[in-house]
């Protein structure tokens, strides 16, 4: 194996290039392993509206193309290899991606999570193209639309309330006779005038040839479907934390995300924390970029103070 590294980057999003940006700039020279398809959700977004520094809309790889430059510009090394391994029992660090296994004195996690799908036959090909999992990041789109939304947790409610500021209807879809959220926020979307629930009813397929166009809903109890004209479908059945390689090498919560302290610190002294694969409650691009400058800069204090 070769040298031991100062820093090894895991994840190729917001948070993962972020942090090596600061890195780089920091003269670690990090190596960041970005994952086979690199560049987190946003790859997964046609438009994005809501990141600072741009007056106009930016195409989700575009933005991630560019962020990915500005890092190798600095001196970021960039492997775009999937982490199957890291063994933090022992120092340095061992990390191992591909065939390759890298040592290391200092790890940043920022691996993300992806958004759970219903597994729809027309899903992927629509995808972004309608079929969306963030009404912060995609809900602007559909001012005065019709959208559907499947779930029934509280981020399902959320996205929800926050489609029917400016949607013209939102058409709650859920495949039981309640919600599962908490009576506060299930009561708020009952209760919302622009919001209407189909109860005991799942979501069979997506229509539309280059644009959502419409849903066939099935009711569970009846079996009868129905063909529903929609301009989009939101899918908020939750998250999955990209944390498969983590188990049983630092703390995760029950909920299966890393557990986090001090801001970056995990259960590992040396092993830092950025993003979705920690932050179950914002998923944001610019909370995930913000994880990744605070990991980078908790990581560079504590190799100064350890590996001077």
């Amino acid at each position: 194996m070769d040298t031991p590294r100062s820093l090894i980057i895991i994840g190729g999003g917001p948070a993962g290039l972020t942090a090596a940006i600061y890195a780089a700039r920091a003269n670690l020279n990090p190596l960041v392993l970005a994952g086979a398809t690199p560049g987190g959700q946003l790859m997964l977004t046609s438009d994005v509206e809501n990141y600072p520094g741009f007056a106009e809309p930016i195409a989700g790889p575009e933005l991630m193309d560019r962020w990915r430059a500005q890092a190798k510009r600095y001196g970021a090394e960039i492997v775009n290899e999937d982490v199957t391994m890291i063994d933090v029992a022992q120092r340095p660090f061992t990390v191992t991606a591909g065939k390759q296994s890298y040592r290391t004195h200092a790890v940043i996690v920022a691996s993300g999570a992806t958004a759970k799908r219903l597994g729809l036959p027309n899903e992927d090909r629509l995808w972004s193209k309608g079929v969306h999992t963030c009404a912060a990041c995609d809900g602007f789109m559909y001012r005065g639309k019709t959208i559907v939304v499947v779930g029934g947790g509280d981020a399902a409610m959320e996205e929800m309330l926050t489609l029917a500021r400016s949607a013209k209807r939102v058409v709650a879809v859920h495949r039981r006779d309640d919600f599962r959220a908490s009576k506060v926020m299930g009561e708020r979307v009952k209760a919302h005038a622009a919001i209407e629930v189909r109860w005991n009813s799942v979501v069979e397929d997506v229509r539309g040839d280059d644009r959502v166009s419409g849903v066939v809903l099935r009711n569970v109890e009846t079996n009868a479907t129905e063909e529903l004209a929609a301009d989009a479908l939101f899918v908020a059945i939750g998250h999955t934390p990209n944390t498969g390689f983590l188990q049983g090498k630092i703390a995760l919560r029950e909920n299966g995300y890393a557990d986090v302290h001090d801001r970056t610190r995990s259960s590992v002294d040396g092993v830092f924390l950025a993003g979705d694969v920690e932050d179950y409650r914002y998923r944001q691009a610019v909370t995930a970029a913000a994880g990744g400058c605070m990991a980078a800069m908790d990581a560079e204090k504590w190799l100064e103070a350890n590996h001077p």
